[in-house]
């Protein structure tokens, strides 16, 4: 269980393929990982399988690639990183549980005053688990729905502190992005869908 406050910026280090799948050595300000450790590495959950001072590895099985952009990642790629919550944590952002639900593609950046818009188009089925000013993460970040232009398309308002603390002040359209929709959201629709 994640909150979306995203705690360090990584860069992918290495990629190689294995029988775990594709593994990645990301740099980090990390010292302290522990084997087995559950990461969000935008907004993917990931196990740290090695780790040393300032990097660990984690690995993206066939399951985890087909449903992420995790393939697409190269060496000098950014990420946002966030450590699992520990009870006692303070719970700032939203639960966020590093299970992305889709990849929305970036349609349109554009500034209004201190704020950048971000418009995404939504994979099928995640526009019905969006409410305007509800929470949703993208690439990890616990952010609030601004709008819902259109049909399967929701609008993000990011401050300066979002843009200059994680990768999502790189975005431009034709970026594609890792969405989660809120948990709140998923189990509802769940009990209000007639049974099978």
């Amino acid at each position: 269980m994640f909150t979306g406050l995203i705690d360090d910026v990584g860069t992918v280090e290495q990629v190689t393929s294995n029988d775990a799948g594709r593994e990645f050595r990301v740099c980090c300000r990390y010292d302290d990982l522990a084997d087995g450790e559950s990461i969000a590495v935008n907004g993917a959950c990931l196990t740290v399988r090695q780790h040393g001072r300032g990097w660990f590895t984690a690995a993206a099985i066939t399951t985890t690639l087909e449903r992420t952009t995790i393939g697409e990642w190269r060496e000098g790629r950014r990420l946002n990183l966030e450590r699992a919550l520990r009870v006692g944590d303070r719970l700032g952002g939203h639960f966020v549980q590093g299970h992305v639900d889709g990849v929305a593609s970036v349609e349109l950046v554009s500034r209004r005053g201190d704020a950048v818009l971000v418009d995404l188009a939504l994979p099928s089925g995640l526009a019905e688990l969006m409410v305007q000013h509800g929470s949703v993460a993208v690439e990890g970040v616990s952010l609030t729905v601004n709008d819902l232009p259109a049909p399967a398309m929701l609008q993000l308002s990011l401050i300066d502190y979002t843009l200059r603390h994680t990768t999502l002040g790189d975005l431009k359209a034709g970026d594609s992005v890792h969405v989660e929709a809120d948990m709140l959201g998923k189990y509802v629709q769940r009990l209000l869908r007639p049974t099978e």
